[in-house]
């Protein structure tokens, strides 16, 4: 329901602005960029699709190979005290346990590849456990909220743009990122908590959020001691390693249980291509949303909007110029990427807004996306409350990315 009325305001706004700049400035052509907006943003979704069969199929399969050889229940296990107090409604060593953690881990080390398929695999899982088909459970909404929120560890993809772009020290925004996604994941976890009525003072999440705080001082730590060239390498190669041996335990432990490897593999990887195909029209519907949105000069206007009111707050609007990545972040992610990239080309790598715009790219993720892809993978159509808190800790991630990026570059 929410993402349908989300959807028609869409298309609605996006008239509305096209009217009104065709008539009172004269700008005809807006229904071409519009319409062509449209029509390249329905082949992208198609593409993405295409593009997500591979990754789903491969890792799919090594989670079929997982399943099989005991590796998702030894991480259910592992992680049932926690997830069994944010999760109430999951019985107690249910797969979905390994397959969330495994979706969030994949996260926490910037493998978006490897996330993408490991969620919708949780997602299935969940949906099995769901009592209403086409309405989101209270698992489905606190898993939700977890990916929009994106606790990252290693930024790698934010560091390649901009070593791609020329800054000096592409990992620079390492820290700062690290810090903003950990505010914007316990702010969101602790609403969502407060929302479905957990205890967030029970000694087992009290403590888990208190041991996620000392690893994450302890890793700032690490990296502050670190010079900067070396900050990109080590982190990048801890995010493969850890993935790679994974991927090698799977394997060993299916070896264990001597099952048969290979047709593991395909059975899950045969999941993967029919996901694929499942989420095509989903992300039809939000991407093209999306782009008639931006074409018809309703972002603009918007950022316009927010670029006078700070102003008039006597407020540093310095940072103005990264508020097309925090905007369009949400609903797109290579959209978002676009704007940081421009943000780099307009203003300079290692320019204020740069950085910033950086530090938001890696501090939040696509909630629209993710609804769009996630939901649509199970036929959810009633998304309950998911859009508005996914949005929330959205919000609270780029105000964290904004006032850590002054804190470390201004």
């Amino acid at each position: 329901m929410v993402l349908n009325y989300i959807w028609i305001a869409f298309f609605l706004i996006a008239f509305v602005v096209a009217v009104i700049q065709s008539v009172c400035g004269g700008n005809l052509e807006i229904w071409s960029d519009i319409m062509n907006a449209s029509f390249s943003s329905a082949k992208t979704a198609f593409e993405i699709s295409l593009g997500l069969t591979g990754v789903l199929s491969l890792w799919l399969g090594l989670m079929k190979i997982g399943e099989r050889g005991g590796v998702i229940a030894f991480f259910s296990r592992l992680i049932s005290p926690l997830f069994g107090k944010l999760f109430p409604d999951i019985p107690k060593g249910h797969p979905a346990f390994g397959s969330i953690f495994m979706n969030v881990s994949a996260n926490m080390l910037g493998l978006d590849n490897a996330a993408t398929p490991l969620g919708l695999k949780a997602m299935k899982e969940l949906q099995e456990l769901n009592p209403h088909k086409e309405t989101a459970s209270n698992p489905m909404i606190m898993f939700l909220v977890l990916n929009t929120t994106g606790l990252t560890l290693v930024p790698l993809s934010v560091m390649v743009y901009r070593a791609q772009m020329g800054a000096a020290n592409p990992s620079d925004v390492f820290l700062p990122i690290l810090i903003a996604t950990y505010f914007s994941t316990l702010i969101g976890l602790i609403a969502v908590c407060l929302k479905q009525k957990i205890n967030i003072f029970d000694k087992v999440i009290f403590s888990s959020l208190f041991g996620l705080t000392a690893v994450i001082g302890g890793i700032i730590w690490f990296f502050m001691g670190l010079p900067q060239e070396k900050v990109s390498l080590y982190s990048g190669f801890g995010a493969n390693f850890i993935l790679f041996s994974i991927i090698t335990g799977f394997i060993l432990a299916g070896i264990y249980k001597r099952i048969n490897i290979y047709d593991a593999f395909i059975e899950g990887a045969k999941e993967g291509f029919k996901t694929a195909v499942t989420i095509i029209p989903y992300l039809v519907a939000m991407l093209v949303a999306i782009a008639i949105f931006r074409a018809s000069g309703a972002m603009n206007i918007i950022i316009s909007g927010m670029t006078s009111a700070i102003e008039a707050c006597g407020i540093d609007a310095e940072f103005v110029g990264a508020l097309p990545t925090a905007l369009m972040k949400p609903l797109s992610g290579s959209g978002a990427r676009g704007m940081m990239v421009d943000a780099m080309a307009t203003y300079g790598a290692d320019s204020f807004v740069a950085r910033v715009a950086s530090t938001i790219q890696g501090a939040t993720d696509t909630t629209f996306y993710i609804l769009a892809v996630y939901f649509g993978s199970v036929g959810i159509k009633n998304t309950r409350y998911a859009a508005g808190y996914g949005l929330f800790a959205d919000l609270i991630g780029i105000v964290a990315a904004i006032l850590t990026a002054y804190v470390f570059f201004r």
